[in-house]
């Protein structure tokens, strides 16, 4: 695999309150970009979140750290006419950095089936996440006109290679793109055809980035994939707390993130991002049940009240993986 990557949140919007990284300082994402390079080793970060701002200046200080930037628009219920205005925002964004020299990808938007408006039924993410089974050919073949109508607007203003950031049920038509990009979790309902689900992708012809892929930290993650967010009682974006005992594992978080890169290598994988570096919206409190949010992580990096943050075992587990290859 030629691209060990990590996603890192510059903050998610989801209604009113506060993004999902708060507080946002080029000083905490500089010491985190170095932390990817030197002690993750990776060699790409993809960027995301739903402010321009904030996805221009965390991909600078990517950049500045020497890593490949997937510059990645992550918005939630914009219609489709605000979600092209973003993205031809954010390519002109990414042009200005790929022409300063850095090794850029432009992702033009993510699930957006249920993150925008115009996909599915409900202008709300709860409500279209009630219709997600029922997506027709008719859907789909709006999103891949969409997708076709954006491919060409960020074109106009981007100069290097771009994706999307895909569902397994969106069945995206590849052809205006210059890499196959999906979010594809292993779970317990898919773990049978997982293989089959990337030898798909690889057909196509083009180089293959599995966006996301990642599980939590407690026991039983590797079955539950994305599905472990639901373990939260979610306000928004703020978490109040865990619906459920659930028993802390590091180690099946690290376990999962080895076996996946192993079939990423063995199946011709090109880039891999895992999700993610950190949550800094839930906290990690040591031997607080419930209210130990970190449980739900998806992070390699456990948040502590102070804000500052101490390495999981698959933290350790990717970085060995980085090293070796």
């Amino acid at each position: 695999m030629q691209t060990y990557g990590i996603t890192y949140d510059t903050g998610w919007t989801h209604g009113p309150g506060p993004t999902t990284h708060e507080p946002f300082t080029a000083d905490t994402v500089r010491a985190d970009m170095a932390a990817i390079r030197d002690q993750l080793h990776c060699t790409a970060v993809r960027v995301t979140g739903g402010l321009p701002d904030r996805l221009e200046l965390a991909a600078q200080l990517a950049a500045d750290a020497g890593l490949e930037v997937w510059f990645s628009p992550f918005t939630s219920d914009q219609s489709l006419d605000e979600l092209l205005a973003t993205l031809a925002d954010c390519a002109e964004r990414a042009e200005r950095l790929r022409r300063t020299g850095a090794e850029v990808v432009l992702v033009t938007g993510a699930e957006l089936t249920l993150f925008a408006r115009g996909f599915l039924p409900g202008d709300t993410l709860d409500e279209r996440l009630a219709g997600l089974g029922g997506l027709t050919p008719e859907t789909r073949q709006r999103l891949n006109a969409f997708l076709a109508e954006a491919a060409a607007t960020v074109r106009k203003h981007f100069g290097g290679r771009i994706t999307y950031a895909a569902l397994p049920s969106e069945r995206i038509d590849w052809t205006p793109f210059d890499i196959v990009g999906m979010d594809l979790y292993r779970t317990r309902d898919n773990a049978d055809v997982y293989v089959h689900a990337l030898r798909v992708l690889t057909e196509v012809g083009k180089p293959v980035a599995i966006t996301e892929y990642g599980c939590t930290t407690i026991r039983g993650a590797a079955d539950l994939g994305a599905e472990a967010l639901t373990l939260v009682d979610w306000d928004g974006q703020v978490a109040r707390g865990l619906t459920a005992d659930v028993e802390r594992d590091e180690e099946e978080q690290a376990t999962y993130l080895r076996e996946l890169l192993a079939t990423f290598e063995e199946e011709g994988v090109a880039a891999a991002f895992w999700c993610t570096f950190a949550s800094r919206n839930l906290p990690h409190r040591p031997d607080a049940g419930r209210a130990d949010l970190d449980k739900a992580s998806f992070g390699l990096v456990k948040v502590l009240e102070s804000g500052e943050w101490e390495p999981k075992a698959a933290f350790h587990a990717l970085a060995a993986a980085t090293v070796a290859r």
